[in-house]
């Protein structure tokens, strides 16, 4: 007999239309990160070159990945925005050599940007992924409606320039799923049925925030959407056991285990590969 978590999780909305094809997220996937920008906290800077990116981008498939997840803006806490003009210039040409070299792949671009959701949608994009949750762009929620892709909804409490300094909730549980709540409605009112939800661990939170957060996932289950986790190499990993970003992976493979075990569906990573280990180790448990 089911118990009340396990009721929630068969209810919960296990597919999503993907460029024409239902995507299962029954199984949890792994997401790929492909960072284009020049000052990212881990690894920017490392795929400059289009053949190069190119060559990430199998290796990231090879590896096991499900979705390749492309950003061409750094949302490290403090960095420089960059302009819509500039992120579509970084992401055009690589973006339209990975649809072409790996059709079958679905691609997200991490964007909070509308001009540059729909230009990537145009050149074979499948899904947005806003860290903004559609707060720096007021025409992304109506831009996503009309190109009927899914949407990757996130938590974010300010702007990537603002949202360390001083992060504070009353309840951050609960000040989240009122957050989703709120947007959830906005989005399906719009005709946007495909939204996974993304917490935003480290995006306008503290170190208590974030780990509140990751006891109490399974509690995101109420929504009946899938849960995508991105706590790679981040600084809840490193001001605990006292790593920098590139010491980190064993880390961020105990977190996204715990996440896994608590209900998340889609590990948003770089190391592709010990992802996809823990999905299979978990699922055996």
């Amino acid at each position: 007999m089911k118990n009340a978590a396990e009721d929630t999780f068969f209810k919960m909305k296990k597919f999503i239309n993907c460029g024409g094809n239902l995507f299962d997220f029954s199984t949890p996937c792994v997401m790929g990160i492909l960072n284009l920008t020049p000052d990212s906290f881990y690894d920017g800077g490392k795929f400059k070159d289009d053949g190069v990116i190119v060559n990430r981008a199998g290796a990231l498939i090879d590896e096991g990945a499900s979705i390749i997840d492309i950003g061409a803006q750094s949302t490290r806490p403090g960095a420089d925005l960059v302009t819509a003009g500039d992120e579509w210039k970084r992401l055009e040409s690589p973006l339209k050599m990975i649809r072409k070299e790996f059709p079958a792949i679905p691609v997200s671009v991490d964007t909070f940007y509308s001009d540059v959701a729909e230009k990537s949608v145009d050149s074979g994009c499948n899904i947005i992924n806003d860290v903004s949750g559609g707060t720096m762009d007021e025409n992304m929620f109506s831009v996503i409606s009309k190109l009927k892709v899914p949407y990757v909804l996130m938590h974010l409490k300010g702007t990537p320039q603002t949202m360390q300094e001083n992060p504070s909730y009353e309840n951050v549980v609960k000040e989240v799923m009122q957050y989703f709540s709120e947007r959830i409605e906005r989005l399906v009112s719009l005709g946007v049925n495909d939204i996974i939800l993304d917490p935003g661990f480290g995006f306008g939170k503290n170190l208590d925030h974030n780990y509140g957060l990751l006891q109490h996932l399974e509690l995101f289950k109420m929504f009946e959407r899938p849960i995508m986790i991105g706590v790679s190499r981040k600084s809840m990993v490193n001001k605990v056991i006292h790593t920098k970003p590139e010491d980190a992976l064993n880390g961020t493979t105990v977190l996204n285990t715990i996440a896994l075990m608590k209900g998340a569906n889609i590990l948003r990573v770089h190391d592709v590969k010990e992802a996809v280990e823990a999905v299979k180790l978990v699922n055996c448990v």
